[in-house]
């Protein structure tokens, strides 16, 4: 009976998990061919140009880090290859880890976080 009830629970969990997947994919696919059709297909950030099959490597980024703001002109949105992409997204943490104004509570957030991001500061500091 127990076997029973967990495989129902895990067919449930399955057809949850499936369900939001095509939804996520719904949402972002709709702003991502609004933003193929607008823009060209040209990293915002490098320069590189996307043709064919290569274009599925440009994605799009909210200005405003606000996935619900898509305005239907693209005004919060910009191409960037994955690369420069997600080169956006940690930026921010990188350059709080190189000057050490981070304070410990960002750093325990953080998903990426170095324990020696600050260690050639201290090095220089007991010189």
């Amino acid at each position: 009976m127990t076997s029973n009830k967990n495989r129902l629970c895990e067919t449930k969990r399955n057809q949850l998990i499936s369900k939001m997947r095509q939804e996520e994919q719904q949402r972002q696919s709709g702003y991502r061919e609004q933003a193929l059709k607008l823009f060209p297909h040209v990293c915002g950030r490098c320069g590189r140009d996307f043709e064919g099959k290569k274009v599925r490597e440009l994605t799009v980024h909210h200005k405003d880090h606000n996935h619900d703001n898509n305005p239907p002109n693209g005004s919060n949105w910009e191409l960037l290859c994955i690369y420069c992409h997600e080169h956006e997204h940690t930026r921010g943490v990188q350059e709080a880890r190189l000057e050490g104004t981070a304070n410990q509570s960002d750093q325990l957030e953080s998903l990426s976080y170095s324990p020696f991001a600050a260690l050639a500061k201290k090095i220089e500091e007991k010189k």
